[in-house]
């Protein structure tokens, strides 16, 4: 087990993380224009509802999977006996929840065509074998399957959503496309796993350690939610829940950047726990956080600084109040940055997802709280507060239950310079955000010039971090250079 496959696979997640944030850059503008805010946030509202019957569909299953398949890297036996017996569970799961959905879409929502189509949200669920790959540590065939249905994604919304009357067509495309890519990953299982035997298929054999997953999944699930949820319910037009979705998928999107790393590093941390290897752990773990300071300070510190001139352009009119919602949620990258090291990299890989459902549960109260307070006057504004307080405060009672562990100074100590860099890059985009109108072309000057500065500052203050990685990828282009030459 080597840091190359980590580098490899953190590049293969990357380049697929840029198709992410570039599926939004290219269909948002479009989306927002022509669907408009109100149909954006019932699609939003339906997917939200569908959330809690696909979470129950799945249990903790993902998350248990890939951990197991990854203590048993090298023993093809075990994993298949794990792959069939969470794929039978999956699938009895999805059944009995698909026929409740159904109820609820048929009776409840009085057979609501939009409801209905998010059935297929429960069927990709059950077809899902993501996290067998994941264990594994094989994550191209993941993230090609990902591009190959996201470009397939993007082709379906300009060719076949034209108007507000499409609404139904873009909900088909998004729910369908994500079961399709699940399905197109079995022809590629049987590499890794053996034909099952129906006789040793035992579907509940291991139910009481997915539900120990299922808990916190539970929690995370709803406080994600909660807020798209009581926005419907507190603005039946759906306009405010349009503009949530829009500022929550910029700040998402940046997101993704950070936690790749962490898809990466869960596999790994598991099988150098199965070693007892603490010492790597701890390695592992102060690279991470690290890695969260060096990228997420101007991720978060560059959007609350460009969304002035990107939101007016990038949705059109009637969209002022995304602006001041990306600001707010800005803040979630280093949160969830932080929480996505701690309890997704740390706690759930080395058997202590207790400890990560305990302070998931203190964010969901948090969360409840807070929605309650400010949604019903505040909307939007409200919701996207309480979310970065949730995400906040759950980053701060994990770092401080794994304080005797890892050393809390070591895991800090990097911000201020940062921190610094960052302050300098968001200085010098506010000014250039004086003079420079909305449009693509001034966005994209601001990105550039605001990375160039933070680049600059890292390196006047010699931080070996960024200094190391600047080593290696220049490292990575000359070697090949010199290969061809000497032949």
């Amino acid at each position: 087990m080597s840091d190359t496959s980590i580098q490899k696979n953190y590049i293969y997640n990357t380049a697929y993380q840029i198709l992410v944030i570039m599926t939004p850059v290219i269909t948002a503008p479009y989306i927002s224009r022509v669907l408009g805010a109100g149909n954006i946030g019932k699609v939003s509202y339906e997917s939200a509802i569908a959330s809690y019957f696909v979470m129950f569909a799945a249990l903790g299953s993902s998350s248990y999977g890939a951990r197991e398949i990854s203590y048993y890297q090298n023993d093809r036996k075990r994993r298949t006996e794990i792959f069939w017996n969470l794929i039978a569970l999956r699938i009895i799961c999805s059944s009995v929840c698909l026929l409740f959905y159904m109820y609820y879409a048929i009776v409840i929502r009085q057979g609501s065509q939009l409801c209905i189509m998010m059935a297929l949200n429960i069927v990709a669920a059950a077809l899902d074998v993501t996290w067998l790959f994941q264990g594994l540590e094989d994550f191209s065939k993941i993230i090609g399957k990902n591009a190959l249905f996201k470009i397939a994604g993007i082709i379906f919304i300009f060719m076949f959503v034209r108007s507000r009357d499409d609404m139904l067509l873009y909900a088909f495309g998004i729910t369908l496309l994500p079961a399709a890519g699940n399905i197109s990953l079995w022809m590629f299982i049987w590499n890794d796993v053996d034909r099952p035997e129906r006789k040793r298929i035992k579907p509940f054999h291991d139910f009481a350690s997915v539900i120990s997953l299922f808990v916190p999944t539970v929690a995370v699930s709803i406080y994600t939610m909660l807020d798209k949820t009581m926005l419907g319910m507190a603005d039946s037009s759906g306009i405010e829940n349009g503009y949530y979705e829009q500022a929550v998928k910029i700040s998402k999107m940046t997101l993704t950047l950070l936690t790749s790393l962490g898809t990466v590093m869960v596999p790994r941390i598991g099988f150098y726990f199965m070693q007892n290897d603490s010492e790597r752990i701890r390695q592992y773990m102060y690279r991470s956080y690290r890695f969260v300071w060096f990228l997420g300070i101007p991720l978060c510190l560059g959007l609350t600084g460009v969304s002035d001139n990107l939101v007016p352009w990038f949705f059109g009119q009637g969209y002022e109040k995304v602006n001041v919602l990306i600001k707010i949620l800005a803040f979630l990258i280093l949160a969830i940055g932080v929480n996505n090291v701690t309890g997704v990299q740390y706690f759930i890989p080395t058997q202590r997802q207790s400890l990560f459902t305990a302070t998931v549960f203190l964010g969901l109260a948090v969360n409840a709280v807070l929605n309650i307070l400010f949604v019903p006057k505040m909307f939007s504004i409200g919701a996207a507060a309480a979310s970065v307080a949730a995400e906040a405060v759950i980053a701060v009672s994990q770092i401080m239950i794994v304080r005797d562990e890892l050393c809390c100074r070591d895991i800090v100590r990097h911000i201020p310079k940062y921190l610094i860099a960052g302050m300098t890059m968001l200085g010098v985009i506010r000014m250039e955000n004086v003079f420079f109108y909305p449009s693509v072309l001034n966005t994209a000057v601001m990105v550039i010039s605001g990375a160039a500065v933070y680049c600059v500052m890292l390196a006047v203050i010699h931080d070996d971090f960024f200094i190391g990685l600047l080593s290696t990828a220049a490292e990575k282009i000359i070697k090949p250079v010199r290969k061809s030459k000497e032949k």
